[in-house]
């Protein structure tokens, strides 16, 4: 009887095992890893800020820009902060609601993120291929309500993988092979059959990647056609130059996404997954700002202006 209660107890705390098992870098990484978390979010907030304190700045295009900025801020504030405790922590704990709050603040900034480069897509096309349409296109209110609805569907998908995650049971190992609570190392120490959770993820993920990665690409050729029928060559390079920040930005954060969630198989590989995780998680968020920004001129004067 006795044996049988301890294997039926359930785990209620976790074991982040982080990037490295190696003592010796845990100290370096921390200063790595605080380093880009301090470039992101002076980069991310003060992009923000630059957006709000300037009046011209106050269009669709920056509107959508400094929402982006700020889901790059929450997805990166949802991984590091925990992730450099653990480093300095060698009991690298977490419990299992700490968990399930820390992927549920990931994925809805994520999701949010998908959506909104959708809408910035379609804005670069509605402004290009449709310039005299674009103020009834992109009104202050068109412009609101889709800011609002990418934030919604970001803040309700994660719950229905947190929902699902209550069905689990964890009474065998409690160590994840990872550096923060991803959701997939989660099923493989799962005691309760976890294929229901991993379908529903797979089903989710491929959905919400193939249609907003459709719907980017779809808006972003029709620009390239509108940008090759431009005449003057200062209105192609402006174009070319705004759209090859977005789709680099784009192709960065959908290709790690794609091979962590869609690409079958990919869940054993625990060095590869966490190779994935970091880019989207840390090293995009921190990009975002730059891509976005040093190649635009109005972002640029007005950052000049603040200084001054």
């Amino acid at each position: 009887m006795n044996t049988m209660k301890t294997n039926k107890t359930q785990v209620t705390e976790f074991i982040l095992t982080g990037l490295t098992d190696i003592t010796e870098l845990h100290v370096p990484l921390f200063l790595l890893f605080l380093i880009i978390y301090l470039i992101t979010m002076i980069g991310n907030m003060g992009l923000i800020f630059l957006i709000w304190n300037n009046s011209h700045l106050h269009t669709p295009m920056y509107l959508f820009l400094g929402s982006l900025a700020f889901a790059d801020a929450c997805t990166s504030s949802s991984v590091t902060p925990r992730m450099l405790v653990n480093m300095l922590d060698k009991s690298q704990m977490i419990s299992l609601s700490e968990c399930m709050a820390q992927y549920y603040f990931f994925g809805s900034s994520a999701t949010t993120e998908c959506f909104l480069l959708v809408v910035m897509a379609y804005d670069r096309y509605a402004a290009i291929c449709s310039p005299l349409l674009y103020p009834v296109m992109m009104s202050n209110r068109v412009c609101i309500w889709l800011i609002s609805v990418s934030y919604v569907i970001g803040f309700l998908h994660p719950v229905i993988h947190v929902g699902l995650l209550f069905r689990l049971t964890f009474c065998r190992s409690n160590i994840i092979h990872h550096f923060y609570c991803e959701i997939l190392p989660l099923f493989t120490i799962s005691c309760t059959d976890p294929s229901i959770n991993a379908f529903v993820v797979f089903i989710f993920a491929a959905s919400i990647q193939a249609f907003t990665f459709m719907a980017i690409l779809i808006s972003y050729t029709r620009v390239l056609f509108a940008i090759l029928k431009k005449k003057t060559e200062k209105g192609r390079s402006k174009a070319f130059s705004t759209c090859s920040a977005h789709l680099l930005s784009v192709f960065l954060f959908y290709g790690t996404l794609f091979l962590m969630y869609v690409l079958p198989g990919s869940g054993p590989e625990q060095y590869q997954d966490k190779m994935y995780s970091l880019f989207y998680t840390i090293i995009i968020p921190m990009l975002n700002p730059f891509i976005y920004s040093l190649r635009n001129r109005e972002v640029l004067g007005a950052l000049k202006k603040t200084i001054k």
